[in-house]
């Protein structure tokens, strides 16, 4: 049989066609406009989503077999507001993961409501990302919106409801929201309530590898593909990516280098960081995970390659970088403010240590070694929370440079192993439709039987011992500046 995992991401949803057997068939790419009505806001149509999606599936399935496509699964971005009206219709343009607008209403939640409260509710904090701060502030900034709400979904439920006709969501995803009781896999009623919103105004909660329903009839017919196919129900991107990397079970450990930075540690056992730092999360897999989110990863690299130095030849300005440890600029990478550790929309990217004898080179080395020392500051809080961490899988765009895997390896001193694929999300939704299809035992025996280690970067002691140095000295810069950035915004 024949699996679909659909990527739903920021810039673009990736469409990958899996065998029953792990290997991939195909992957396709579609991309879709990214709004910022304001500074600091960031929008997305649903509508878009769905359009590509449907056309990708078309693409994907163009050439295989229609009548071996058994489910569909999901990976897709998080924390993003979806609101539909009474006859589904979308209400407003959804507000994404990366949007800061809601300083005003994470604020209350922290300081008013309490961290403590939030912590005992949801097992995290608000950030400004999450959704429940978007909900609040489409309550207060339009109320029109608001009375209109008949559901509440995130961006890639829409997809598994236009797919299914089912309001769903499941557990990963639904942590990123601030109204899951992560511990025991359920709504909070108390976040609910804080909202002014309803249970009935949520979608229905599923394990990511359980089905959510059928193609719908009419879906079938037009794209060839049986009506019995099942639409399961994914994952967060961060969730799937972890499934298509093997990080399940306990104490596995995978780095995402995407248009965001993840750290992702998967656990059989719920855990909470006590400084909020780390999200506590339900996992794909059926248990949890902590992890660290960075806002601006791979997306700083575009962004200076792109927009400030104007080349799209990325691996020749990287062949120019030498000097590994030894470079004395240094590069803040919150562009779009930053989430993990410091929980602050208000951050800014900065660039210090700048010299006449400065070169372009420098500056591209640290943009790549800014992001691998901003995850470094998460792995930093997992180590205080006696977690030991000695390996980890890798994926994502950035993944696919030697250059900053080998700055992974040597700025966290751990062994980074490289996966056979780097598809992440999308193969983790693809792997997820075929566990809800029979095809694996678990999300576990999935990850055993298909995901492949094809080699190990190993840190280099006096590279690792100079890198600790930077590091130390890139730690006391956020500190030092944190106060400005709230003065220059």
């Amino acid at each position: 049989m024949l699996y679909i995992g659909v990527d739903l991401g920021t810039s673009a949803v990736k469409l990958l066609l899996m065998n029953g057997e792990g290997k991939i068939e195909k992957i396709v790419s579609r991309e879709y406009p990214l709004s910022f009505p304001h500074p600091g806001w960031s929008e997305q149509k649903p509508e878009d989503w769905w359009k590509e999606s449907l056309e990708g599936i078309r693409e994907l399935t163009a050439d295989c077999d229609k009548s071996q496509v058994a489910g569909i699964s999901f990976g897709g971005q998080m924390h993003g507001l979806v609101i539909l009206d009474e006859q589904d219709n979308v209400i407003r343009p959804a507000i994404l993961w990366n949007d800061g607008r809601t300083g005003r209403e994470t604020d209350y939640l922290n300081q008013v409501i309490g961290k403590d409260k939030l912590s005992q509710y949801t097992a995290n904090i608000a950030f400004a990302g999450f959704t429940a701060p978007k909900i609040l502030w489409v309550k207060e900034n339009e109320p029109e919106n608001f009375n209109k709400i008949k559901k509440i979904m995130l961006p890639k439920d829409y997809l598994a409801y236009k797919l299914s006709g089912t309001h769903c969501c499941d557990m990963s995803d639904a942590s990123g929201m601030l109204l899951l009781d992560v511990k025991n896999r359920c709504w909070s009623k108390e976040m609910l309530d804080i909202c002014g919103i309803t249970e009935e105004q949520m979608p229905k909660l599923f394990e990511s590898y359980e089905t959510v329903g059928t193609l719908k009839p009419e879906l079938a017919k037009d794209l060839g593909i049986p009506a019995s196919c099942k639409i399961v129900a994914g994952a967060g991107d961060n969730a799937a990516a972890a499934v298509g990397t093997g990080t399940v079970g306990d104490g596995m450990c995978n780095i995402s280098l995407g248009t965001s930075g993840t750290i992702f540690i998967s656990s059989k056992e719920f855990g909470v960081d006590p400084n909020n730092a780390l999200h506590a999360f339900a996992h794909a897999d059926g248990c949890y995970h902590l992890m660290g989110c960075m806002l601006s990863a791979a997306s700083c690299n575009k962004w200076w390659m792109d927009e400030i130095i104007g080349t799209k030849d990325y691996a020749e300005e990287q062949a120019k970088i030498q000097k590994l440890g030894e470079n004395n600029v240094y590069f803040l990478p919150y562009l779009m403010g930053e989430r993990s550790p410091h929980n602050n929309p208000n951050a800014r990217g900065t660039f210090i240590g700048l010299t006449m004898d400065s070169t372009r080179a420098d500056m591209t080395q640290a943009v790549l070694e800014g992001v691998a020392f901003a995850i470094r500051d998460s792995f930093e809080v997992a180590k205080s929370l006696g977690i030991k961490i000695e390996r980890t899988k890798i994926c994502g765009g950035g993944a696919k440079s030697p250059l900053w895997k080998k700055m992974i390896a040597n700025i966290l001193n751990i062994k980074v192993d490289v996966i056979e694929s780097e598809e992440g999300p999308a193969l983790g939704g693809a792997m997820l439709a075929a566990v809800a299809n029979g095809e694996f035992a678990s999300v576990e025996d999935a990850a055993a039987k298909i995901v492949k280690v094809t080699g190990t970067v190993e840190p280099e002691p006096e590279l690792a011992a100079k890198y600790e140095e930077k590091y130390r000295k890139f730690a006391k810069i956020y500190p030092t500046v944190k106060d400005l950035f709230s003065e220059i915004i």
